[in-house]
């Protein structure tokens, strides 16, 4: 795992060094390679994981001097991929999958891609064709952003490659800041910098003579198939488990000390069960929670510390516990430097927290059990989608006396918001309503936070647009379930999620895996009936039959929790300053993204315990550091 910087026409010498300010994604080797007659530049900084000798180091060079790589990730089936290239008579210096990657692209070109078993975002450079090549996973846990310029592209891992290098002079998009409101992320190309884009999970894009001539989708391996396995129940089991047993065993390559996150979740708890099975490194699997009884307030959350124990101890395994302590909110101006993007969404932290203590005990590799939700089901919202069969049916206007009737709902008790949420749009067309489920603001009360400027030329239209348009690009033929898993992985998954845990393992140069996100895991468990999955109001109901004898029924079976703080408690409190200075009328007005007077009029709301607005709260003073950061460059972090 590392970071990669490059750029095509874009490059100037003057500019700061852009890998130092990704050193943490790679701090154990740098490496540079240009071509100034073409104004070629690709730079990369690397965490040591597979072949640590030099013969593994980057930007590396074909044989014949033709292509030039620099590449962040690990591709799990390299070593069936290097068998078929040795077969074809091609030759190695080590023994790392950087190698093996370059050499099958040098074959196939861009159709190597989809044979790629793995995480990755990597750009080749032909000297030949003269042409750059970007691409990303398909799942997108690696992050590429890139920044088209007048004469060619610049590229990184991170956004603030491209900012704090010079290479773009950021200015607000709109309709991303009216995304993080929304959904505290921005979904599917736009970031939160007009001049800035990320490459979709997936996609690849070319240029050549500074200009884009290609652009595509080569893999999507979260379209349902056209129609549904016949199976047992007992067969399915067997599937499952089978394909969750190779999955966490592929990906377990390394070497370099490895561990594994372990919440004492179903997730978490299934990857570290198989992993401790296969782990053949000296010693016991280590495995890293976080203790948040601190943090515990009257806001339902569960400190699951407990259950991570009683697994450790079931499973014989190490198990190492960081503290959350009362000072997480004193780096909450790291947590937004460090994501790139204003993710209003304190469990980053927590990740942060694990990964940094996992990086002082010598483990440079995580497994993670992010994704589990995103293809078994799990959340709230797939429950409350398989309920819409009892009223979807009622005409227009019962809809919408249903959604007048849940907006009327108080935002207290917790399951008076609930239920409020579940209703709130059902008088929408049935995609307008999958859309809906994601949305953690209404869009017109996001829109009324704006300033006028920011807001002219807007609409809550623009809010569920790029949910729409990935809905519109699936295949008919697919159940409510199937299109809202399809978003879960398009959208909240890589655009949140992955997002987050990327940028906080890096942080720490730790790389993070997640083995429930596996290709053929994944093929696995979409080729199942919605009912394997969600099954009355037992979300993951197949992951769980799979894993009964292997894990004790009441980890199998424990009610989801949150990886979360006491937010709103926290506004009342601790953060109560901050938002008092953050987002005072006065640096509201100097920033221009918000109306000081909606904002003023919100917290006074929230305050009075009119309405829980705690998130979006969060999500404007998040907004508000982020542009401190990177637009009036008070960085958290040199």
């Amino acid at each position: 795992m590392c970071g990669i910087f490059g750029s095509l026409g874009a490059f100037d010498d003057a500019a700061k060094d852009p890998l130092s300010i990704i050193r943490r994604r790679g701090p154990d080797s740098s490496g540079e390679w240009c071509d100034k007659e073409n104004n070629v530049f690709l730079g990369h900084r690397r965490l040591s994981i597979l072949d640590l000798s030099p013969a593994g180091n980057q930007p590396m060079v074909s044989e014949d001097g033709r292509y030039i790589m620099v590449y962040n990730g690990e591709i799990y089936n390299y070593q069936e991929l290097r068998l078929e290239l040795e077969a074809a008579g091609r030759s190695f210096l080590g023994h790392s999958d950087s190698e093996v990657l370059l050499k099958l692209f040098e074959q196939q070109g861009t159709a190597a891609f989809e044979k790629l078993n793995g995480i990755f975002a990597v750009a080749f450079w032909d000297r030949d064709q003269r042409v750059l090549t970007l691409a990303r996973d398909a799942v997108g846990v690696k992050p590429l952003y890139y920044s088209e310029v007048s004469d060619g592209v610049a590229f990184a891992s991170e956004m603030k490659v491209l900012i704090r290098g010079g290479f773009v002079n950021p200015s607000i998009n709109p309709r991303a800041v009216l995304h993080h409101l929304s959904y505290l992320y921005s979904p599917g190309r736009e970031t939160i910098v007009n001049e800035v884009q990320k490459l979709v999970p997936g996609e690849y894009i070319q240029y050549k003579d500074g200009q884009k001539v290609n652009q595509a989708i080569f893999f999507d391996p979260i379209v349902p198939p056209s129609t549904k396995q016949e199976i047992s129940v007992e067969k399915a089991v067997v599937s499952v488990r089978d394909a969750l047993e190779t999955a966490i065993g592929r990906q377990l390559i390394s070497d370099v000390p490895l561990g594994a996150f372990l919440s004492g979740g179903l997730d978490s708890s299934s990857i570290a069960a198989f992993a401790s099975r296969i782990h053949n490194g000296p010693g016991k699997l280590e495995c890293f929670s976080i203790d948040i009884s601190e943090q515990i307030g009257a806001e339902g959350l569960v400190d699951d510390l407990p259950y991570a124990r009683s697994v450790a101890k079931h499973l014989d395994v190490n198990l190492n516990v960081i503290k959350a302590e009362g000072n997480m909110i004193d780096r909450l101006g790291e947590m937004i430097y460090f994501l790139d993007e204003p993710t209003a969404d304190f469990a980053a932290l927590n990740t942060l927290y694990i990964a940094e203590l996992a990086r002082s005990k010598g483990i440079k590799v995580l497994l993670s059990g992010s994704g589990g939700d995103d293809i078994f089901t799990g959340y709230r919202r797939h429950f409350a989608l398989m309920q819409e069969r009892y009223w979807s049916w009622l005409p227009k206007t019962g809809r919408s006396i249903l959604s007048s009737a849940a907006k009327a709902l108080p935002s207290s008790p917790p399951i008076s918001r609930r239920v409020g949420k579940a209703f709130q749009y059902a008088d929408l067309n049935v995609d307008e309503r999958l859309a809906s489920y994601f949305l953690w603001l209404d869009p017109e009360e996001a829109l009324g936070l704006l300033s006028p400027e920011l807001r002219a030329g807007l609409s809550d239209d623009d809010v569920s647009a790029p949910m729409l348009k990935s809905l519109e690009g699936l295949p008919g033929g697919h159940s409510p379930l199937e299109r809202m898993l399809y978003l879960e992985g398009k959208h909240f998954l890589a655009d949140h999620n992955l997002n987050y845990a990327d940028k906080m393992g890096m942080a720490a140069s730790v790389e993070i895996r997640v083995p429930l996100l596996d290709r053929d895991l994944i093929n696995t468990v979409l080729s199942l009936p919605d009912d394997f999955k969600q099954r009355g109001g037992t979300g993951k109901w197949i992951f769980k039959k799979a894993m009964e004898g292997i894990l004790p029924d009441d980890i199998i079976y424990r009610k989801k929790t949150g990886f979360g703080v006491p937010l709103r408690e926290w506004l009342k409190g601790p953060l109560k300053s901050q938002v008092a200075s953050l987002l005072s009328d006065e640096n509201i007005k100097r920033q221009g993204l918000f109306d000081p007077a909606a904002v003023q009029q919100l917290i006074a709301a929230n305050d009075a315990g009119k309405v829980d607005a705690s998130y979006t709260i969060f999500a404007v003073l998040c907004l508000q550091i982020w542009c401190d950061q990177f637009i009036d460059g008070n960085f958290a972090i040199d």
